[in-house]
């Protein structure tokens, strides 16, 4: 590579990073600061520090809301997405190692709704779920994130990436049923891709906002990113709510960031998946 090119690279790199970075830079001084502070240009200073006074203060708020929202984020988001990267990875592993009929003409139904928006589905959610009584409760928005379309087509990747047909034959020869070969061997050997699966849907349902605003009236069934909407727009009118809603955005981001330092092993590992054949 010429020095030109080198050059351009690290120009492109360098801004990449600036541009990820300086919102985050933005997010964690801006929690440091009060009402008066924040609206001054001295955002950069380390005046008016007042981070542990904004986190007393956003779970004070409103008879401590955001704890419950919280709560509600990390039900939705980690058990949701157990049970569909679970959901994913066996539905993957069936199409890739069970030859049934139609089999390539439903997998190909399963790609084409990798390409329906989630917000789409909203609707036609909300009706279903008005019909079964469900709107406005836990379930509501629990039930639509178990069955992701991507998990699924991963979860076929990483089974012809992952699990050889001769360790499965060679453990129906020794006597182990469809359900034992897939518990005992096949899951074990899944396990970095349906790691990787919970991460990608870990950030999917953590971050989801739309469906939840369709489908819950109820404050106390918010998750953290509906319930800091309402707050950003409850500060138009009551500028206290400034503080709170940029710390409790900056509490948000830190479940993701440790899942993915604690998961990133299995997440590299996972992503290789069938690079080479």
């Amino acid at each position: 590579m010429t020095l030109l090119g080198r050059a351009t690279v690290n120009v492109v790199v360098g801004v990449s990073v600036l541009y990820t970075l300086l919102p985050v830079l933005w997010l964690v001084l801006a929690s440091t600061k009060n009402v008066d502070a924040l609206f001054q240009s001295d955002l950069l200073s380390l005046k008016d520090f007042s981070f542990a006074d904004n986190v007393k203060e956003l779970f004070a708020m409103d008879k401590g809301l955001y704890g419950r929202w919280y709560l509600n984020s990390v039900l939705y988001a980690v058990l949701g997405a157990a049970v569909s990267a679970f959901v994913s990875t066996a539905a993957g592993y069936a199409f890739d190692k069970y030859a049934f009929r139609h089999r390539e003409k439903l997998f190909g139904l399963v790609l084409a709704a990798v390409m329906v928006p989630q917000t789409v589905l909203a609707l036609p959610l909300y009706l279903m779920a008005s019909e079964a009584g469900l709107v406005n409760t836990f379930w509501a928005v629990f039930i639509p994130v178990l069955f992701n379309p991507f998990g699924v087509y991963l979860g076929r990747i990483f089974s012809q990436g992952y699990v050889p047909d001769e360790v499965l034959e060679a453990a129906r020869i020794d006597g182990a049923g469809d359900l034992g070969t897939y518990f005992k061997v096949a899951l074990r050997m899944l396990g970095p891709g349906a790691v990787t699966i919970f991460l990608f849907q870990l950030t999917a349902i953590w971050n989801n906002f739309f469906l939840p605003m369709v489908m819950l009236s109820d404050q106390k069934l918010y998750p953290v990113s509906l319930g800091l909407y309402q707050w950003n727009s409850s500060a138009t009118v009551s500028p206290e709510y400034y503080p709170v809603v940029i710390m409790g955005s900056l509490l948000a981001v830190l479940p993701l960031i440790v899942a993915f330092l604690l998961l990133q092993r299995f997440w590299r590992a996972g992503l290789t998946a069938g690079a080479v054949k």
